[in-house]
């Protein structure tokens, strides 16, 4: 006999118009594909680099044809329609009852970096009352922000590498001044990076004058807000958090990239690079570890999901928060589920935990009195 139990409606968002698009596509495919059918019936909803949504039709092929500079076959809701007034009726956006969309159960942005994964499209969510997978406008907007982040780790007394913030309009005015803070505050080698950005795009390793200029110059092609960090001869060392209000930690795994650090291309295009999962140390490291990410996720006061990172000297030990990831690489292949499977949570269960986690954080919020006029 067939099953009578309700289908979740699941809205898979993905794309975006972030420097990690394709990344997204990746992460997005690898979702749709495990997600069990008995239980949802997913929507795939496509953005495009240039911010118009996709419903209907295949807008992952659609997507995807259009990074190979061909394509136009799904509904387009865009323009003027994404800044008139939410509907009341839980559609995502004005005009998607029309694409064929009247209703989804919950959302799933799997959206990384800008416009995605930095509190942007969480707030569209909120505005529009409907459930979403991670964490909401001020944890996805704190951890997306490397200086702010770090800000509220210290005052948490999180511990971190030293660091200074930088301006763009600061550099583009005297380049001079900006360097002389650099090397008496900072000194060589140190990293340079965007603020607000992932997958290490646009983060460059400095060893002296003429490269931080260069790394400068790059990161201020990605940000008005830059970020110069101490280097530090470190392993890289991530745990994956799991829940709400009482999240929890993974097993730990390692990056051990051949390249001479993790950047975009240690990370996606280099398969050189060994994860070690789960990762060799005493369990008391282990224990400071996952204790530290667990603090760090509620220090940003995410939700549902993040992927904590650190450096841990290869000479005294000391572990450093160096960043939390909020929408983490979904795919069956990324540190974030495979941290989870070492942890004996499946990749399809991990996202039926995601989903629950969703739904419980409105759940919860549905509780708390809202002011009306």
């Amino acid at each position: 006999m067939a099953s009578t139990v309700k289908k979740i409606r699941i809205g898979i968002i993905f794309g975006g118009r972030s420097g990690e698009h394709e990344v997204s596509l990746l992460s997005a495919q690898s979702v749709m594909a495990a997600l069990d059918r008995d239980k949802y019936e997913v929507i795939p909803l496509g953005i495009t680099r240039e911010g118009h949504w996709l419903i209907g039709g295949d807008p992952m092929a659609e997507l995807k044809a259009r990074l190979a500079g061909a394509g136009t076959t799904a509904v387009r809701v865009g323009g003027q329609a994404l800044q008139a007034e939410l509907s009341a009726s839980r559609a995502l956006l004005p005009g998607l009852e029309e694409a064929g969309l009247p209703y989804v159960d919950v959302l799933f942005p799997v959206l990384h970096g800008p416009y995605g994964e930095d509190g942007t499209v969480q707030g569209l969510f909120e505005l529009a009352g409907i459930p979403y997978v991670g964490s909401g406008v001020l944890g996805s907007a704190l951890a997306m922000d490397k200086a702010a982040m770090k800000s509220i780790f210290r005052a948490e007394g999180l511990p971190c590498v030293d660091h200074l913030l930088l301006m763009r309009w600061e550099w583009e005015q005297d380049q001079q001044s900006v360097l002389r803070r650099v090397q008496h505050r900072i000194g060589y080698p140190c990293f340079v990076k965007p603020a607000n950005l992932g997958s290490s795009v646009g983060v460059s390793k400095a060893h002296n004058r003429d490269e931080l200029v260069q790394a400068i110059d790059l990161a201020a092609r990605y940000d008005r807000r830059l970020l110069v960090e101490e280097a530090v001869d470190a392993r890289e060392i991530e745990c994956s958090v799991l829940g709400n209000d009482r999240p929890q930690a993974s097993v730990l795994g390692e990056v051990v990239p051949k390249r001479e650090f993790y950047d975009y291309e240690a990370k996606y295009l280099d398969d050189r690079t060994e994860l070690i999962i789960p990762v060799a140390l005493p369990a008391s490291k282990v224990a400071e570890i996952q204790m530290l990410a667990v603090r760090a996720f509620v220090a940003l006061d995410c939700a549902g999901l993040a992927r904590a990172d650190f450096l841990m000297s290869r000479d005294s030990g000391q572990v450093y928060v160096n960043e939390l990831n909020t929408i983490p690489g979904f795919t069956a292949m990324s540190m974030y589920p495979k941290l989870w499977e070492a942890s004996g949570l499946s990749y399809p269960k991990l996202l039926d935990q995601v989903i629950e986690l969703a739904l419980e954080r409105a759940g919860e919020k549905a509780r708390s009195s809202v002011w009306r006029s």
